[in-house]
């Protein structure tokens, strides 16, 4: 599988796993490793995670993949976020919904990570989501130190739109080497609020959230994916794909942008489908046609 170049001394696999949706799964330990393993056989070596992903739990299911298997360590590569308090049993010292991206919550946040992982450094950390009160210059009190120290190798954000991405950047000691957005053949927002093209001006790589629209593109008979679906089906038949869902991840994969598609299924035959997605070349038609079909009329 392809592989993009995040930094001199770090690149992600084209298709990423994601563990948002974890503590459904009810995966054995056992059937756990096989899975991780069999992504990593079929070259998918990045792991998407979140310090809340799972009720708090994901990233300890996967640590104890880790743990049963420590040679999994250096064959992959691993993202967390942070930032992100709600109430949940798991989680006793979050007292309230909101965000945190105080110093010393990112550290206590990266502790618990390590610790849940069994790992000894996380390759990439991300802010979850931009933080109306947040400041800056703890944000990178917080980064210089992790670095310093090895626990963390390299650092991005999640949803910052260009200004919020512009403005943490401004006084960091260290890059923002990804943005974590959603974007699907459903979601372009992020192409009008010109948060690609940040990314792009950048040189800041692109890691897509709910790149099948959270399933709407299978099941919702709502009018625009109805349209979507209808579309999506052409362009299969025309490319002789298997499935709607390759078209979609195809449509992230083509673009210029070097997107990174998270797949966040615990199904090895939905995953085979983005990474079927990897061979697909659209044509710039193709392209646009979907991009028509997501938003109901024609490009001007």
């Amino acid at each position: 599988m392809e592989r993009i170049k995040i930094t001199n001394d770090l690149s992600f696999s084209r298709i990423i796993h994601g563990w948002w949706r974890a503590e459904y799964w009810n995966k054995s330990l056992d059937e756990r490793v096989e899975f991780i393993e069999k992504c990593i056989e079929n070259g998918i070596t990045t792991f998407d995670h979140a310090d809340i992903y799972g009720g708090g739990i994901a990233e300890e299911l996967f640590g104890e993949v880790l743990k049963t298997k420590p040679e999994i360590r250096e064959k992959i590569e691993i993202v967390t976020k942070c930032g992100i308090k709600f109430i949940h049993p798991n989680m006793p010292k979050n007292d309230g919904h909101y965000y945190d991206t105080s110093y010393e919550h990112i550290m206590y946040t990266v502790e618990k990570s390590l610790k849940g992982l069994n790992t000894d450094y996380i390759d990439l950390l991300l802010i979850h989501r931009p933080d109306m009160y947040m400041n800056p210059e703890e944000i990178n009190k917080a980064f210089t130190e992790l670095k310093n120290s090895g626990k963390v190798k390299n650092f991005g954000v999640s949803n910052f739109l260009p200004e919020q991405f512009e403005m943490l950047k401004s006084y960091l000691e260290f890059p923002l080497v990804v943005n974590q957005l959603e974007i699907s053949v459903a979601c372009y927002d992020n192409f009008k609020n010109f948060s690609i093209d940040n990314a792009m001006k950048n040189r800041v790589k692109l890691m897509a959230w709910s790149p099948l629209a959270g399933g709407k593109l299978f099941t919702s008979n709502e009018e625009k994916y109805v349209r979507l679906r209808n579309t999506l089906n052409e362009i299969k038949n025309e490319i002789g794909a298997n499935g709607i869902d390759e078209i979609a991840y195809a449509w992230l994969i083509n673009h210029p942008a070097n997107i990174m598609p998270i797949c966040g299924s615990g199904n090895l035959e939905r995953i085979q489908s983005a990474i079927n997605s990897t061979n697909i070349k659209l044509t710039r038609k193709q392209w646009f046609k979907i991009l028509d079909a997501s938003r109901g009329f024609e490009v001007d």
